[in-house]
């Protein structure tokens, strides 16, 4: 082998590894349904205890209003360094009336979300402000050997 080829070799093997590093990492998360067993719900006629068998445990439990179970799943991809981006969100809402009969079977993706605005708002807390130095420097000579009179816990018995 000359040394161009060694050349174009070691080139190749560089560019296949960078490419390489720059395939997306796909992720899976939460409760992927089977389409068959969410078929088979009937509303009106399936109970609670026949969707825990065919659906399994939700991924959540409506605490208020009409009980209701929620089966979410999402699907994300990530390139490189660069923030994970939703691919694929899917959220089932199974309704369920005063008896534990299923009401509806609700369907909701990707563009059915709402995205909500953060409060950058801070709890203020009460209490001496300490600045670096004096968190560093703050316990020098603060702790000795010697017992102290406003101490009691440091006296000797």
């Amino acid at each position: 082998m000359t040394r161009t080829h060694r050349r174009i070799a070691a080139w190749a093997l560089v560019a296949a590894t960078l490419a390489g590093g720059c395939a997306p990492i796909v992720r899976n998360r939460g409760h992927v349904l089977d389409e068959d067993a969410l078929q088979a719900i009937e509303v009106g006629i399936a109970t609670q205890d026949d969707v825990f068998e065919a659906l399994g445990s939700p991924s959540s439990v409506n605490t208020f209003g009409e009980p209701t179970w929620y089966y979410v799943s999402a699907r994300t991809e990530r390139t490189a360094f660069f923030e994970d981006e939703l691919i694929e969100q899917s959220v089932v809402a199974v309704v369920f009336d005063e008896s534990g009969t299923v009401a509806s079977v609700d369907r909701y993706g990707v563009d059915d979300r709402w995205d909500l605005a953060l409060v950058e708002a801070e709890t203020p807390t009460h209490g001496k402000q300490l600045g670096v130095l004096q968190q560093l420097l703050g316990n020098i000579g603060r702790f000795s050997g010697s017992e102290t009179p406003d101490n009691p816990a440091r006296r000797r018995p």
